[in-house]
């Protein structure tokens, strides 16, 4: 059976080259509102999970100043490559990268003030494992906050595309939730995940991120930059354009005059590690 985390460092090294696309600048708008709610003090020691490219690495760094420090962790050697470029073109000194599985940390109890993960937790198997691993790394009285995709993200564009790629044989394995990325779309989910790790002071907020793309083009940009280029590589290689080209045209008459709505509406999950945790 093959390995579920070879998977995912597999499809997001594939990706890694267009994450940074202007298209998804959903990434830096997120990372910025989860600093902002994170509100660490100067100094402070983050783990930021599942980097990717280190958005959220970067704001980190500048929050917590040249006093903290950063360690950023994902499986995905591509993803890490990139921020590793953006670390040396800016002579950041406190960001540490480590290829790394989010759910078998190699960091000592009680390490971190706090852990935090962008889009991410949902790609983790079991997910509840995982979020028990971050709390054993965290010290008491340090936070825990993640972020993922409302049960609208990406609405009606995604319905569309999965119709669509249905139709090329592509079958969706969860009908309530096709995507990795809509694991955990139900604010009782994130709150039930992090009452199972011991968490406690638990609030889940939701934002609306979303913004106008000029056009479908764009919107294509955001498919093949992100997981959901993994199922349309499950299309035979001759027929991607041809679907491609079918997709977009479903996508076409939900252009108003600003362009087309990216609906990215986000859950910010976050408790407290207690003492005795």
């Amino acid at each position: 059976m093959p390995d579920p985390r070879a998977q995912v460092a597999a499809a997001f090294n594939r990706v890694a080259a267009g994450y940074d696309n202007p298209a998804m600048r959903f990434f830096p708008f997120c990372a910025d509102r989860l600093i902002v709610r994170l509100n660490p003090a100067r100094g402070s020691r983050i783990l930021d999970v599942a980097t990717g490219t280190g958005v959220v690495a970067m704001a980190a760094m500048q929050a917590v100043g040249h006093e903290g420090r950063v360690m950023a962790i994902d499986l995905a050697e591509g993803m890490l490559d990139r921020l590793q470029e953006k670390i040396d073109k800016f002579g950041i000194p406190n960001i540490d990268l480590h290829v790394m599985d989010a759910a078998a940390l190699e960091f000592r109890r009680d390490y971190f003030d706090h852990v935090v993960c962008s889009f991410g937790i949902f790609f983790l198997p079991d997910m509840s494992v995982g979020l028990r691993e971050w709390a054993r790394v965290t010290k008491p009285g340090g936070r825990i906050l993640f972020t993922v995709f409302g049960k609208q993200a990406f609405q009606p564009m995604m319905e569309l595309f999965i119709r669509r790629i249905e139709n090329y044989g592509v079958d969706a394995p969860d009908k309530d939730a096709p995507f990795a990325a809509m694991r955990l779309a139900d604010p009782e989910r994130c709150r039930d995940l992090l009452s199972g790790a011991g968490l406690k002071d638990i609030e889940v907020h939701t934002e609306q991120l979303g913004y106008h793309l000029k056009d479908e083009a764009e919107w294509w940009e955001v498919v093949w930059n992100s997981g959901m280029r993994e199922w349309v590589e499950r299309i035979p290689p001759a027929r991607r354009e041809s679907f491609r080209a079918e997709h977009l045209a479903d996508v076409r008459p939900l252009m108003v005059e600003q362009g087309l709505w990216l609906n990215v509406e986000t859950l910010f999950a976050t408790g407290t590690k207690p003492s005795g945790v």
